[in-house]
């Protein structure tokens, strides 16, 4: 492994700190009674404190200076002065082990009294502090120039989704977006648990992927020498739970889809299922419209909420539309009654791309999600779907073709997924074969049979609505991100590529290119300082790994990175 210049002074404090009889890494319970944040609002003159966090600046001036510590909470001013530390003649802890063993992100517990500086500022009075834990890798904290100009943010999202706990410590506005989404999810637990619902959990690994139209990921339990699939949806274990007898159950479920990724669409991501007894899908709306209400307000203090460019309204009653309707009036063109060569020529006709695998259900939900979604801004119920779309939804009580189901639509996109279940056994067998008939014809997102879920049916389950709500997307909606990596701690990334291993000179080079942007060769050159040696040997090598291009226009020489 190959260390830079900062990542080797490190490792030689390190050593020094272990010769002078200091543990970098101490066991000992170290005993915290503060936070910067209890302190600034129950702030009292000369109260004692122990604090703890992470060193992030300092201004040493002599035997005396003023640092910045952050702990969870957020950032807290301690001052530092050799007398105090040191009131015997030995002052090595503070000339030594302070100003020169100690590193912008070491994690150092202090001991100390409040004060306030004269311009106001409450701050710590450090009377001993001790080393918790010592960083080895320099943080990639931002720095302003003399001109007030940003440099070295930690903004780079391969980086920051890559290393969370880097872009935690230096992003506050990241850490931000996680406690709010415990917010809503522990907004969202009130709401039911007031009603009486039970949190439930049910199995991850099953052996048959149900619930939904999705390509699943496959795995093998070696004890039992069977395959097994990680969940796409938790749909069928809730029912079966119903069935056995509870009126109301949910579940906050880790589910898993094999499909694409990108900017709304993680394949490990969290969606919320709710299953009531003796409801529809009416009264789902209805209570979907109070939930989304409230858990609004309790995130962000109104039913407002910005997102983009974007003003939304979660404050019920949301518009329901049926979704042959929609169709209707973003396209001119009524589906309803086609069959599924007749939808197969619209979507062509409507410059869609479809193939022989699709069903009517398929080519329907092609043509809405094309067409139609993104014209939802504002919190719109989309109803009654055709039979084709819904293998799992009761039969429309007016209209056999459609089905009691719902999505909700967001900001053009779909945040939850709702019906007035179906528990007719027959029926349901009847729609998982239709199912299978798909799948033969090679739709790999087919539902597969489930022989338990519908001997479960046979026992009778009661009239009953169920939701599905997508976690990862409202918690985007709430925090205005529109990105899922953004609302998930650690999102799946591709592998990451061998780092390349640069020489201070190269490094030296990219970070003018980075400040700057693009440059004139000659510029480049003189403010990288380096020997003609050094400079050709460095453009080659970066020329080379495909870092930065040399572009020649006219008589002239630019410099640009090539990403």
């Amino acid at each position: 492994m190959q260390l830079s210049e900062q990542e080797i002074i490190r490792r030689e404090k390190l050593t020094k700190l272990r010769e002078m009889g200091i543990n970098p890494y101490p066991a000992a319970l170290y005993p915290v009674d503060a936070t910067s944040k209890s302190i600034k609002e129950e702030y009292v003159e000369g109260k004692k404190v122990v604090i703890s966090g992470r060193l992030m600046s300092r201004r040493i001036q002599g035997k005396a200076s003023f640092a910045e510590l952050q702990d969870s909470a957020g950032r807290i001013q301690v001052y530092f002065n050799r007398d105090v530390i040191c009131p015997e003649e030995d002052k090595t802890k503070y000339n030594e082990f302070y100003k020169k063993l100690l590193d912008i992100g070491d994690i150092i517990g202090v001991e100390g009294e409040l004060f306030t500086t004269q311009v106001g500022e409450k701050t710590v009075m450090v009377n001993d502090f001790s080393m918790l834990s010592k960083a080895l890798r320099p943080l990639p904290l931002p720095k302003k120039d003399a001109e007030g100009n940003v440099h070295d943010e930690f903004n780079d999202p391969e980086l920051r989704y890559r290393q969370r706990y880097v872009d935690l410590v230096v992003n506050p506005s990241v850490k931000e977006t996680f406690i709010k989404r415990t917010k809503i999810t522990h907004s969202i637990r009130e709401f039911y648990n007031q009603k009486g619902y039970l949190e439930v959990e049910t199995p991850i690994l099953q052996p048959i992927p149900g619930g939904a139209a999705a390509r699943p990921f496959l795995t093998h339990h070696n004890a039992l020498s069977m395959p097994l699939y990680l969940r796409i949806a938790n749909e069928l274990y809730l029912k079966r739970l119903i069935v056995g007898g509870f009126d109301g159950v949910y579940e906050f479920s880790k589910d898993f889809r094999n499909e694409g990724m990108d900017r709304t669409h993680n394949p490990e991501f969290t969606v919320m299922e709710l299953y009531v007894a003796y409801k529809d899908y009416n009264w789902m709306m209805d209570t979907t419209e109070q939930l989304l209400e409230k858990v609004a307000i309790d995130a962000n203090g109104s039913s407002k909420v910005t997102v983009g460019k974007n003003e939304i309204e979660f404050k019920a009653p949301y518009a329901r539309i049926p979704i042959l309707e929609a169709i209707k009036i973003h396209t001119g063109v009524d589906v309803a009654g086609m069959d599924e060569v007749e939808l197969r020529e619209t979507a062509k006709k409507l410059g869609l791309e479809v193939d022989e695998t699709m069903g009517i259900g398929k080519l329907i939900d092609e043509i809405f999600g094309e067409k139609c979604e993104h014209h939802y801004i504002q919190p719109t119920f989309i109803i009654d779907y055709p039979k084709e779309m819904s293998p799992l939804t009761k039969e429309h009580r007016t209209n056999p073709a459609l089905t009691e189901r719902f999505e909700l639509m967001v900001n053009g996109k779909e945040l939850a997924n709702a019906y007035s279940e179906l528990n007719d056994p027959i029926d349901q067998r009847e729609r998982f074969e239709e199912q299978l008939r798909l799948s033969e014809k090679g739709d790999d997102e087919a539902m597969f049979i489930d022989q338990d879920f519908l001997r479960a049916l046979e026992y009778g389950m009661p009239p009953t609505s169920g939701i599905g709500i997508g976690i990862d997307r409202l918690v985007m909606l709430l925090t205005n991100n529109s990105s899922i990596q953004e609302v998930l701690f650690f999102p799946q990334m591709r592998p990451e590529k061998k780092q390349l291993e640069l020489s201070e000179e190269e490094k030296t080079i990219l970070d003018l290119l980075k400040s700057n942007g693009q440059m004139a060769l000659a510029d480049l050159k003189n403010k990288a300082g380096l020997s003609g040696k050094k400079w050709d040997k460095s453009m080659k090598a970066l020329s080379k790994h495909d870092l930065l291009k040399v572009e020649v226009v006219g008589d002239s020489k630019t410099v640009h990175l090539t990403s």
